[in-house]
């Protein structure tokens, strides 16, 4: 016996080893839960682009084309949402007149789209046959109307509208000589190269090839040019919040979008359009200068076909759209965001509260396994089959399951992705304020609500672990997970620190009313 026993035997072995595996269990758990939700953290902000456009390798060091615009005449066009600066084809410098430049700040100004000297959208012609109005034509201009005759005494005639965030520019072309001439419209949009992105949302070029959306993201297209060809389409860029598209209403084109220098291109040319001798055409551009609300893009639809489709929901879009309609809805009511977040967590948490009141109870249950569960691990300790067959006996005598708790968790999961990305792309919590925050967007510039979850997580999952221990507690894998889990408050405080307030402020609520169910479900179970 004593042979046995030393420090040499297998007891002994299988003694450091079983106390090794105790060790490795510890951590198993706090990793496998960092890893999962790390994993579901990349895959929100991955994006897989398609790879149907043609592209081509593009000269970075390219510049925009210089042209002399001091002999063109510069008018404004304006309406109760937006104004904008037209000079000869360009239309520049848009201001959003319902959009603060500083979503903290609402006397910080418009926001501007296409705004400095080297940024703008134009729109022109190219022709066989006869000259066309060019960058540097002086127009005559009587209100919101352009007129234009070339040598051949062709007359072009442009007139500038805006319904909504959409400028829209009928060129009409009359043909006044004996010979029949052929139009090309094109549009493009230049902007400056300086990007900048957030995390789960996707900002670069966007166009809709063949009732399809195709994207490139900014790093894509810094050195690579992409072309498509369509029947019908538009083409353009998306930031977070905004977009700049350009629509040419007329069919076979191709699109481009390619880096010029320090700046970008998004262009589209249609197919040549011939006019016979005193007939008359007229052809419309549609450029959407505007906020990414999806009820907008969906208004500017009738003007730009597919243009809601450019907002990006993510893979858990089917949880997005009604999150963003419930927003809304309830803000209508409450007249602020951030009541509106409070009332549709607590709506969301009645939904799934008999999954939740299962879960607890299932939770309870394992509680009071515990005892029986600890006497079955060491009864069973050399004989792992008879244990899961005990184990499986004592969760049927039970009615419960280890899985059952997490139940709501991996509800909520999907609902807090969509969430998240909801709030992204929602420009109303762009500047959506509620008590000490001016940016339900922008994370929390104190850390008061991510604290705040951290300690009501850390409460909630005090209420959750077991209540009673044994003295073989040590050797339970499960009761090891729980341990390590203790962490967690703590890391999810960090991770919470810098994501959007609106976010954190859900979460803390929905931990709230999760702690006011446990007492009152613990209360019902006494």
């Amino acid at each position: 016996m004593v042979k046995y026993l030393d420090n040499n035997s297998g007891f002994r072995q299988w003694n450091a080893a079983r106390d090794a595996n105790a060790q490795k269990s510890r951590w198993g758990g706090f990793f496998w839960w960092l890893i999962l939700f790390l994993a579901a953290w990349w895959l929100m902000s991955w994006w897989m682009t398609p790879q149907s456009a043609q592209t081509q390798k593009t000269d970075a060091t390219q510049q925009p084309e210089r042209v002399d615009l001091s002999a063109v005449p510069v008018s404004e066009i304006a309406s109760e949402n937006l104004t904008a600066r037209v000079q000869g084809l360009r239309i520049s410098d848009i201001n959003l007149l319902n959009y603060s430049a500083d979503a903290s700040d609402d006397n910080s100004g418009p926001v501007v789209l296409l705004g400095g000297e080297k940024s703008y959208a134009l729109v022109g012609m190219i022709a066989n046959g006869t000259d066309v109005p060019t960058q540097t034509t002086v127009w005559n201009q009587d209100g919101d109307k352009y007129t234009w005759r070339n040598s051949d005494g062709v007359e072009f005639t442009r007139t500038i509208t805006i319904d909504g965030y959409v400028i829209s520019v009928a060129d009409t072309v009359k043909n006044t000589t004996a010979d029949t001439i052929s139009v090309a419209p094109y549009a493009e949009i230049v902007r400056a190269n300086d990007t900048s992105s957030s995390a789960g949302v996707y900002t670069g070029s966007v166009a809709y090839v063949n009732s399809d959306i195709e994207r490139e993201d900014w790093a894509r297209i810094t050195d690579k040019s992409y072309a498509y060809s369509t029947t019908n389409g538009f083409i353009g860029f998306v930031d977070q919040y905004w977009e700049t598209i350009a629509s040419v209403a007329s069919p076979d084109q191709t699109m481009r979008v390619k880096p010029l220098g320090d700046m970008f291109q998004a262009d589209t040319v249609a197919s040549a359009i011939s006019i016979a001798p005193g007939a008359t055409d007229t052809i419309t551009t549609n450029l959407y200068m505007g906020p990414r609300d999806y009820r907008i893009l969906q208004s500017a639809d009738k003007y730009i076909s597919g243009l809601d489709d450019t907002v990006d929901y993510g893979w858990f879009w089917f949880f997005v759209r009604p999150i963003l309609w419930l927003l809304h809805m309830l803000n209508s009511v409450v007249m602020n965001y951030g009541v509106a977040i409070i009332l549709m967590t607590l709506l969301l948490r009645l939904a799934m509260w008999p999954l939740t009141r299962k879960s607890y109870v299932s939770m309870m249950a394992m509680q009071k396994m515990q005892p029986e569960m600890m006497r079955i691990q060491k009864l069973y300790a050399n004989d792992k089959a008879r244990m899961q067959m005990e184990m499986l006996r004592l969760y049927q005598t039970h009615k419960t399951s280890p899985m059952s708790g997490c139940l709501p968790m991996l509800i909520q999961i999907p609902i807090f992705f969509a969430l998240y990305k909801a709030l992204l792309i929602s420009v109303q919590m762009r500047s959506a304020h509620f008590l000490w925050i001016s940016d339900l967007a922008a994370m929390d510039p104190y850390f008061i609500l991510p604290i705040l979850m951290g300690v009501t997580m850390w409460l909630q999952q005090k209420l959750q672990t077991a209540s009673t221990t044994t003295s073989g507690a040590n050797n339970d894998a499960v009761a090891q997970t729980q341990k390590v889990m203790k962490w967690m408050p703590l890391i999810f405080t960090v991770m919470f620190a810098w994501m959007p307030a609106g976010l954190v402020l859900y979460w803390t609520v929905s931990n709230i009313f999760g702690i006011g169910q446990m007492y009152y479900i613990k209360r019902l179970q006494k």
